[in-house]
């Protein structure tokens, strides 16, 4: 099994979704333990905003084989989604133009876009300082998750969960609450898998 890890948070160690994203790759780690890890830290190596590449021997283009590579071959990609002014970070969204490209992930027919990225499963740690959810006030303003479940069902993928905590900066019982409750998820998403 391949595993793909991907972390966009500007926090460091203060982030809530690096925390939640190691904490469900080290559980696949434990109940896996022939799982091959790669990692891609997209703040702390940014890919550049995507151009038209300017041939063959430019770096831009090397680098996007890369990244589409580790997408492609990946049985499970486990990605930390920090909410950021309602939607994903630029250095995520840059990692995500990479991997959506017609003939690689998707393609187009005379019936409409077919996702060609299919048979992977897909799990977000979405952090979000306030509370976006379904049925909250904010919730018309959360362009982070259906934004993901619209990009990842466009190429394919119908195996996409979402572990969130969500009002990490409402005060510090509230967090540390909205972490609990998403890592107590972590283990069901993996009995799931078995």
């Amino acid at each position: 099994m391949k595993l793909l890890h991907i972390d966009a948070s500007a926090l460091g160690a203060h982030s809530v979704s690096r925390g939640l994203t190691s904490a469900i790759v080290a559980e696949f780690v434990a109940n896996h333990p022939d799982v091959e890890v790669t990692y891609r830290d997209v703040h702390a190596e940014p890919l550049p905003h995507w151009a038209l590449p300017a041939g063959e021997d430019d770096p831009q283009a090397a680098e996007g084989a890369r990244v589409m590579e580790e997408f492609l071959t990946a049985d499970v990609v486990v990605i930390g989604a920090p909410m950021y002014n309602f939607s994903i970070s630029s250095s995520l969204k840059a990692w995500i133009d990479r991997i959506t490209v017609a003939g690689k992930t998707f393609r187009y027919t005379a019936t409409g876009p077919e996702g060609l990225a299919g048979g992977k499963r897909v799990i977000v740690a979405s952090s979000r300082g306030g509370i976006y959810s379904a049925g909250s006030p904010a919730a018309a303003m959360d362009f982070q998750e259906p934004y993901l479940k619209a990009l990842f069902g466009f190429l394919g993928v119908t195996d996409l969960e979402f572990v969130r905590a969500e009002g990490v900066a409402m005060g510090d019982d509230h967090k540390a609450q909205a972490i609990g409750g998403a890592v107590a998820g972590i283990g069901g998403l993996l009995r799931k898998a078995a």
